[in-house]
């Protein structure tokens, strides 16, 4: 029996555990499941015998190190902060390791242990990163293989809101952490390559400088540009690219009225308000408009962002009740940024039918005997249910197929890494189709942002 510890049961395990437990009387695989919280946990694996609970704190060395010497490799579902711990531990009891989260510097400075004693660390293998590595790459290596020259990539990913299940203004509902969505691209500007030149966007205006990507079936999004666009230029070979950017999908329209929120400052995180606990949703919004002894608060946020009244931007506003005087904020020293996520908890929650959706598009421009050619790809995975989301599915069967992977000696390669080897996304991708996670490709013109050739 092979023993195969998961750490963390949280919303985005459930596709993960479902497929080990499909796959362990073929595989001969024995889970063991450890949280601190085990109800999720149970709900999953029902009465299947080939799954055990057991309650762990990573905190606890004691505990936490019994389970691991236990186990023939860990996956850890934790926050992004916390595999460290697990790593170490990993090190030292010799086991392989896998995750769906950056790699963090920590990490990467156990690469020469994890070598030394041929271990594979395993991380960013869920959607983005992990899908996004692994469908990019292979293509980039396919074009390469064939003697063509990469002059432009482009990669974007959306989790967001099956279209059944889209049933407001703003085309939008939070499908995972809300936080995050609430102070995305805060903390530098954003950063990429456009025609060889070097293109920074300040925060104040990243949402306001987008671009479209329509999707066969699926229409016309609209993109933003992640923090940073070159983090993986060396990564993925492209040193010598003309055009590297990758960004944030919405539904058009989304960007533009998330700006207002941006240029009021009601998404800042940096400090607290006093007395929020006894503010209302209009006292909120108020305290970032100038005082008027006659104009309303929404004529003030109106004049303020420069939204006339029969903009359809300003319906938006509307519908997300921002100016009730009977909602109250009720959290005490909340940051801007915490009180906006609350009132927008109240419009944006899933709710019990919905379904969410996880949208990806890549453009590959390349050189080839003297001629310029572009592929697009993209990929759109929809959601069952609360439980099983689009969001699980893509973090968890990446992982999933990963650490069957390396426990059957498919993936030799020892040390820390991400999936961009063919080694690694040829038999995951290969899987994942099996599951509807899937490419499509097309042949498109190559036009650049030159393509008048000026």
């Amino acid at each position: 029996m092979r023993n195969i510890l998961i750490i963390g049961a949280g919303k985005s395990c459930s596709y993960l555990i479902k497929y080990l437990l499909d796959h362990s009387e073929s595989q001969n695989l024995k889970l063991t499941i450890g949280d601190l919280n085990v109800e999720n946990a149970k709900k999953l694996i029902g009465t299947n015998v080939k799954a055990d609970i057991i309650h762990l704190d990573v905190f606890d060395p004691e505990s936490r190190s019994e389970a691991i010497k236990k186990a023939d490799i860990i996956i850890s579902m934790l926050p992004a902060r916390f595999h460290i711990e697990v790593a170490r531990d990993c090190i030292k009891f010799k086991k392989h390791m896998v995750t769906a989260s950056y790699v963090s510097k920590e990490m990467q400075a156990l690469d020469a242990e994890a070598k030394a004693n041929k271990l594979i660390f395993m991380n960013e293998i869920g959607v983005d990163p992990g899908i996004d590595h692994m469908s990019a790459m292979q293509v980039i290596d396919r074009i390469r293989d064939k003697g063509g020259k990469m002059i432009l990539f482009e990669s974007f990913t959306g989790g967001l809101v099956a279209p059944e299940s889209d049933t407001n203004l703003w085309n939008y509902k939070f499908t995972w952490n809300p936080r995050n969505v609430v102070v995305a691209g805060q903390g530098g500007a954003a950063k990429f390559l456009q025609e060889d030149q070097f293109k920074y966007i300040s925060y104040n205006r990243l949402f306001r400088r987008t671009e479209f990507l329509d999707v066969e079936n699926y229409g016309r999004f609209e993109a933003y540009a992640n923090r940073d666009s070159l983090k993986y230029q060396n990564v993925y070979g492209l040193d010598h690219v003309k055009t590297l950017y990758r960004g944030t999908m919405r539904r058009v329209g989304f960007s533009r009225a998330w700006n207002a929120f941006v240029q009021l400052g009601m998404t800042d995180d940096s400090y607290t308000i006093d007395d929020s606990k006894n503010m209302s949703y209009r006292d909120f919004v108020n305290a970032f408009l100038p005082y008027s002894p006659t104009d309303s608060v929404e004529l003030k946020f109106r004049h303020a962002l420069k939204i006339d009244q029969d903009d359809m931007m300003w319906d938006k506003f509307l519908e997300l009740d921002l100016f009730n005087p009977k909602k109250m904020v009720e959290l005490d020293k909340g940051t801007p940024a915490q009180i906006l996520q609350k009132i927008l908890m109240d419009s944006w929650t899933l709710e019990k039918d919905d379904k969410d959706m996880i949208v990806m598009y890549h453009k590959f421009g390349y050189e080839l005997n003297g001629k310029k050619h572009q592929i697009d790809a993209t990929m759109v995975t929809l959601g069952q249910d609360q439980t099983y989301t689009a969001m699980a599915k893509t973090v968890g069967l990446p992982v999933a197929i990963a650490t069957l992977a390396i426990l059957n000696g498919d993936i030799k390669t020892s040390g820390v890494q991400i999936p961009i080897t063919k080694e690694v996304y040829t038999p995951i991708l290969k899987a994942l189709e099996a599951y509807d996670i899937a490419f499509k490709e097309y042949e498109v013109p190559y036009l650049g942002y030159n393509p008048l050739n000026v």
